[in-house]
């Protein structure tokens, strides 16, 4: 058999090297899928029952990357926000299992399995949002695997103890033998991933300390421009969030107590009960809210109290775009955002009598505190802002991630 002239290769001398000979039609593609839209991107995110922190970061990937699929272990479509639901959600076999959206945490240990039965082979990038297990996904050889982690995993790291004495006496048995065989799955398959990205410093050093990885710093994004500065001086303080033991809501409603000060109580948890039993008159449980009720709260407080330690802490700098003070332990997150005296002050002890000595500091200066400062300060950590430093990231290791593989298929041997 007689071959024509190859006009199809780029360049008969590759048959003088040991390069791979491609189509220029599959050379074009390569070189310009990102651009075309081609780029197989999947998002990985450990499970969709909800709308917090995690699953504002998720929308503002899916916008980012439109084309993406979202693979999620367990997804309750009912609590998820209309954008999300618009999206292609994949789920796990863990979504079949009677009573998993609402049980999903007891089933940690089949999340592993769960995961690694995810088929991203078509994919070219892969984004995992790691607070749970997401990281843990197995991608094609090629891929670039970038993990934002809003937190290594609590309930098997540093907050081990305190989920553990939370749980009945077969919860804790179960944890004390199961913590093990995953905190080694965890270290594992933190080797799976090329970039780590931290919500923040708090995180980048836990990600070094259980993980000996390195990652670059991207705050979350706040979605500032739906807040606005409240008029007038505020009327109550203000406590938001999860009523869950290590978050220290307790703190703010003895504070408060013991002031004499009105505090207003959004959110739900386990902790409700015991925090009813010890509130003073001055202090008034709404439960959960929707979003619009929580703007208003954040717009008329004098200050929010934030007295638990978070991986950054997205509430924060919503009372800050709402031209709010914060009042925060200083710990987590809230040293990166608390972080100049016009717009709050952190108290270095978690005690109740660390929060009255800076509440009255607070009212000693309060009417002098500039509102427009403060929600200036705030637009450090818009969506906008993250939007740039993440794509400009990807864009970078996307670059260098596929010079490096083809380096690699060059120099492999024949």
């Amino acid at each position: 058999m007689t071959l024509k002239a190859a006009t199809s290769l780029p360049d008969a001398r590759l048959f003088l090297t040991d390069a791979p000979v491609m189509a220029k039609r599959r050379v074009t593609e390569a070189g310009t899928s990102k651009e075309s839209g081609q780029l197989r991107v999947a998002i990985v995110h450990y499970w969709l029952v909800s709308m917090r922190g995690g699953e504002k970061v998720l929308e503002e990937l899916c916008r980012m990357f439109p084309q993406a699929d979202i693979f999620t272990l367990v997804c309750n479509r009912d609590r998820i926000s209309d954008f999300l639901k618009t999206r292609n959600i994949r789920t796990s076999f863990l979504q079949k299992i009677p009573g998993a959206q609402r049980h999903y945490t007891k089933m940690l240990p089949l999340m592993p399995f769960a995961l690694e039965q995810f088929d991203l082979q078509d994919y070219d990038l892969v984004l995992s949002s790691e607070s749970g297990p997401a990281k843990g996904i197995i991608t094609r050889a090629d891929a670039l695997h970038v993990c934002y982690c809003h937190s290594p995993m609590r309930y098997i790291w540093d907050q081990f103890h305190v989920y553990r004495h939370g749980l009945p006496w077969v919860g804790r048995a179960l944890m004390s033998i199961t913590a093990p065989v995953l905190r080694a799955w965890d270290v594992t398959t933190s080797s799976r991933v090329d970039v780590f990205v931290a919500n923040s410093e708090y995180v980048a050093s836990r990600i070094r300390r259980f993980y000996d990885r390195d990652a670059v710093v991207i705050h979350p994004p706040v979605a500032t421009d739906d807040f606005a500065v409240g008029k007038g001086k505020g009327e109550f303080y203000l406590y938001a969030g999860q009523l869950t033991t290590y978050k220290r809501p307790d703190i703010a409603v003895r504070a408060c107590t013991e002031a004499g000060r009105k505090l207003v109580v959004i959110g739900e948890g386990e902790q409700l009960p015991y925090l009813k039993s010890i509130a003073g008159p001055t202090v008034q449980f709404l439960g959960h809210q929707p979003f619009n009720v929580l703007r208003d709260h954040l717009s008329r407080c004098r200050a929010l109290l934030f007295p638990g330690t978070e991986d950054f802490g997205i509430l924060p700098v919503e009372a800050m775009a709402s031209g709010r003070p914060v009042l925060a332990f200083d710990a987590g997150g809230a040293r990166e955002t608390v972080s100049a005296p016009q717009v709050g002050f952190r108290f270095a002890e978690q005690t109740t009598e660390a929060l009255l000595e800076t509440m009255a500091a607070f009212e000693e200066v309060e009417d002098d505190i500039d509102p427009h400062a403060i929600r200036a300060h705030s637009l450090k950590f818009s969506s906008a802002v993250f939007r740039d430093r993440l794509s400009g990231l990807i864009e970078q290791q996307l670059s260098s991630h596929r010079d490096g593989a083809a380096g690699v298929f060059r120099r492999r041997p024949g």
